[in-house]
């Protein structure tokens, strides 16, 4: 066996959607803030995210978290999401998974029955309430970053399609959410590659026809996320969702950015308020319970201050290595496995 590197991961999934986290293996990016961190790690070890993400060790229903000491001191610990087109500034089921690894594995000291995890994501501080037993993390509940709307019923035309209306909102990252029924869809399993082909053409067709910008990060800029909604049941009650994460597949999780965003959405309709909640369902059927505790403004803008509750589970470790021989150093993708496009970045 001969290899130049060896990054160590244990393997996590949040509600179905896969979320390992490397624990050894790779230095924290330099910068002052995690955001300038994960812009180093874009910029200058995007090989990284390939290495881990494309074949033959990933797959794109994967994703990969590195643990980094916090840029800020009222953190615990810091991370940085590579996802199968880009580095996302927070991923709720990202940072679940997280977590839970951080405190099953002994990074974190573990406190029961409740162990409190300030988080320092690129899109600002998180605080995580994990509910632990038997040196099990049961559930964790984060407090998000604020999320707002950009515009609501914003019309794209799709190729082959016609008019879509769509409701933009940062929830963590920018989505462009939809309604489901009316495209003709239930959301239910048998419908995921139809899903993700129409996703793909509607971020795109976002990205080209929508100036969408953080009002206080000009760098978080542009739809990366397309999320197909069943009807709003009602507060306390089941919706159902499915996130399409390019370059074209469906989050098996209820995706907790996204959920924020539709929180959002559905506050400045009218249809949710401080203090109410909503059980998000995923494509498969797993659940995250949403929860808007609080209002802000974020430049200008209305906005919530979001909850998220979910579950995650560790399922095995693996101990990735590159032989200097290997042909594919930064690995490769088909499209008969990789979404839509074949792509590798936004």
């Amino acid at each position: 066996m001969r290899t130049q590197r060896m990054i160590s991961v244990v393997c996590c999934h949040a509600e179905g959607e896969v979320g390992d986290v490397i624990v050894g293996g790779v230095l924290p990016p330099p910068g002052r803030t995690m955001f300038e961190r994960m812009t180093a790690m874009r910029r200058d070890h995007d090989t990284l995210r390939r290495l881990l993400l494309c074949e033959p060790r990933g797959s794109v229903a994967r994703h990969v978290n590195l643990i980094t000491p916090p840029a800020r001191d009222d953190c615990d610990i810091g991370m940085i999401t590579m996802e199968p087109t880009e580095f996302v500034p927070m991923s709720g089921s990202n940072l679940i998974c997280t977590v839970t690894v951080a405190l099953e594995t002994g990074i974190l000291q573990m406190h029961e029955p409740e162990t409190i995890v300030r988080v320092d994501t690129a899109a600002g501080p998180v605080r995580a309430r994990a509910t632990c037993r038997d040196g099990k993390c049961v559930s964790v509940e984060f407090a998000n970053v604020p999320s707002f709307i950009d515009r609501l019923d914003a019309p794209l035309e799709i190729d082959g399609l016609g008019t879509v209306a769509v409701d933009i909102a940062y929830g963590g990252m920018w989505f462009a959410i939809t309604d489901a029924v009316k495209l003709g869809f239930r959301v239910e399993p048998d419908e995921a590659r139809e899903l993700g082909v129409l996703g793909e053409k509607i971020r795109r067709a976002a990205r080209e026809q929508l100036d969408v910008v953080h009002p206080e990060n000009p760098d978080i800029a542009g739809v990366t996320i397309v999320q197909f909604d069943r009807p709003f049941a009602g507060v306390g009650q089941v919706s159902r969702n499915t996130c399409i994460v390019a370059p074209g597949r469906s989050d098996r999780s209820p995706c907790g950015t996204g959920t924020c965003a539709r929180m959002a959405v559905l506050h400045a309709r009218g249809a949710m308020q401080v203090g109410d909640s909503m059980v998000h369902e995923s494509i498969i059927g797993s659940r995250f319970t949403g929860r808007i505790v609080g209002t802000a403004t974020v430049g200008g803008r209305p906005a919530i201050f979001p909850t998220i509750e979910g579950r995650a589970w560790i399922t095995g470790m693996a101990n990735h290595m590159l032989d200097p021989t290997d042909p594919f150093q930064t690995g490769y993708v088909l499209t008969d496995t990789w979404g839509v496009s074949g792509s590798t970045s936004q």
